[in-house]
Protein backbone atom coordinates (compact mmCIF):
# COMPACT_ATOMS: atom_id res chain seq x y z
CA UNK A 1 0.00 0.00 0.00
CA UNK A 2 1.62 3.51 -0.85
CA UNK A 3 2.17 6.00 1.47
CA UNK A 4 -0.27 8.48 2.68
CA UNK A 5 0.35 11.92 1.39
CA UNK A 6 0.05 14.79 3.95
CA UNK A 7 -2.20 17.15 3.06
CA UNK A 8 -0.38 20.69 2.54
CA UNK A 9 -3.19 23.28 3.79
CA UNK A 10 -3.46 21.33 6.81
CA UNK A 11 0.35 21.71 7.59
CA UNK A 12 0.29 25.18 7.03
CA UNK A 13 -2.86 25.89 9.20
CA UNK A 14 -2.08 23.93 12.32
CA UNK A 15 1.14 23.35 14.68
CA UNK A 16 1.56 20.73 17.13
CA UNK A 17 2.61 21.73 20.91
CA UNK A 18 5.45 19.37 22.40
CA UNK A 19 2.72 17.95 24.30
CA UNK A 20 0.83 16.60 20.98
CA UNK A 21 -2.08 19.04 21.04
CA UNK A 22 -2.94 20.65 18.07
CA UNK A 23 -2.55 24.35 17.47
CA UNK A 24 -4.38 27.15 15.20
CA UNK A 25 -5.22 30.25 14.40
CA UNK A 26 -8.96 32.02 14.79
CA UNK A 27 -10.62 32.42 11.89
CA UNK A 28 -11.61 35.78 10.24
CA UNK A 29 -8.40 38.00 10.71
CA UNK A 30 -7.70 38.77 7.25
CA UNK A 31 -10.68 41.25 6.15
CA UNK A 32 -13.51 43.43 6.93
CA UNK A 33 -12.50 44.18 9.93
CA UNK A 34 -14.15 47.11 10.19
CA UNK A 35 -17.66 45.69 10.05
CA UNK A 36 -16.52 43.11 13.47
CA UNK A 37 -16.46 44.73 17.03
CA UNK A 38 -13.28 45.42 18.77
CA UNK A 39 -13.99 42.36 21.03
CA UNK A 40 -14.79 40.32 18.43
CA UNK A 41 -11.03 41.44 16.67
CA UNK A 42 -9.48 41.57 20.16
CA UNK A 43 -10.45 37.24 20.86
CA UNK A 44 -9.11 36.23 16.86
CA UNK A 45 -5.61 37.50 18.03
CA UNK A 46 -5.14 34.33 20.36
CA UNK A 47 -4.28 30.97 18.91
CA UNK A 48 -6.29 28.14 20.33
CA UNK A 49 -6.47 24.44 20.56
CA UNK A 50 -8.30 21.95 18.68
CA UNK A 51 -11.15 20.36 19.80
CA UNK A 52 -10.57 16.62 21.17
CA UNK A 53 -12.45 15.23 18.22
CA UNK A 54 -10.80 16.46 15.48
CA UNK A 55 -7.92 14.79 16.18
CA UNK A 56 -8.27 11.64 14.69
CA UNK A 57 -9.58 13.35 11.26
CA UNK A 58 -5.91 16.04 11.85
CA UNK A 59 -3.66 13.07 12.71
CA UNK A 60 -4.56 11.24 9.45
CA UNK A 61 -4.43 14.36 7.23
CA UNK A 62 -0.87 15.31 8.95
CA UNK A 63 0.35 11.68 8.00
CA UNK A 64 1.09 10.64 11.37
Amino acid sequence: MPKMKTCKAVTKRIKVTASGKFKKRMPGRGHLLSTKTAKRIRNGRKATLMPKSFQKQIKQLLGM
